[in-house]
């Protein structure tokens, strides 16, 4: 039995994940142009004809730019809840009743072999949140567009054998950035997102003596780099004893190429 995943895309410009059971073919948002997502499942070796549904964690649009074009070209089910469906039903444009699907915050559910947890962010959106997935006494989390982590994700993340994890910007590029003040602000507030060295120190807690897969997620195009946030993260995890060798496995994610498809 297996549970597979791939992250399309991951970044500031555009989110989608894959999930696959033997029963069940999803998709975590689809924060890209349809034909992207398209390409990018064929990278990988799925056809997305194949895809059985869309679950959306939130309305802004590096997460649902592909949502609507999809569901309709290939008559796909969108799950997200109540305030999220308001605040991005204008952007996706028009959703047959049979595809529309609510699913809330703080709620467990299961598509067929796969079950699933949601879990409130802090983000300012509608209602953002995010999902643990299980399969096969496998555990996989995607933590990503939080301002910080509370106790209650990071209690969560602890059981996660797979977790997609923020790690968004490093606070000095970001400070010195192009970006305007206001929107450094929003970046750096407890709504905004989670930068390397917070990234770094949340792990710390979160991992302790579990051996786990950590792919570093959602890094600002401007203000991070692939380097960067993993030479961060890894060195918080050393100073706190943490084998970034052995325990703690950091992998990268890309904005325009899909990682392999892995087993969880």
């Amino acid at each position: 039995m297996s549970f597979k995943f791939s992250i399309l895309a991951s970044g500031s410009t555009g989110n989608a994940i894959y999930l696959e059971t033997e029963k069940q073919r999803l998709l975590v948002d689809a924060g890209l142009s349809g034909k992207k997502i398209e390409s990018s499942l064929k990278q990988i070796g799925v056809s997305p004809g194949e895809l059985d549904g869309i679950l959306v964690s939130h309305e802004h649009s590096d997460h649902i730019k592909g949502v609507g074009i999809l569901s309709r070209r290939y008559q796909l089910p969108i799950y997200a809840n109540e305030k999220t469906w308001n605040a991005m039903e204008k952007s996706i444009g028009s959703i047959p009743s049979d595809l529309r699907f609510h699913a809330e915050r703080g709620k467990s559910w299961s598509f067929e072999d796969l079950a699933v947890e949601s879990f409130g962010v802090s983000h300012d959106a509608a209602d953002p949140m995010f999902f643990t997935f299980y399969h096969a006494g496998k555990q996989l989390m995607i933590l990503t567009d939080t301002g910080y982590v509370s106790d209650h994700m990071a209690g969560m993340a602890k059981e996660a054998d797979t977790l997609i994890f923020e790690s968004n910007h490093d606070m000095d590029m970001l400070r010195m950035g192009k970006y305007p003040w206001s929107v450094k602000r929003r970046i750096l507030g407890d709504e905004g997102h989670v930068s390397n060295a917070d990234a770094g120190t949340a792990l710390a807690d979160i991992v302790k003596d579990r051996r786990m897969n950590v792919y570093l997620a959602h890094l600002s195009l401007d203000n991070n780099m692939k380097d960067l946030a993993r030479m961060t993260v890894e060195q918080t995890l050393n100073q706190h004893d943490i084998d970034t060798q052995a325990a703690v496995r950091l992998q990268d994610t890309d904005p325009h190429q899909p990682t392999p498809l892995r087993i969880v």
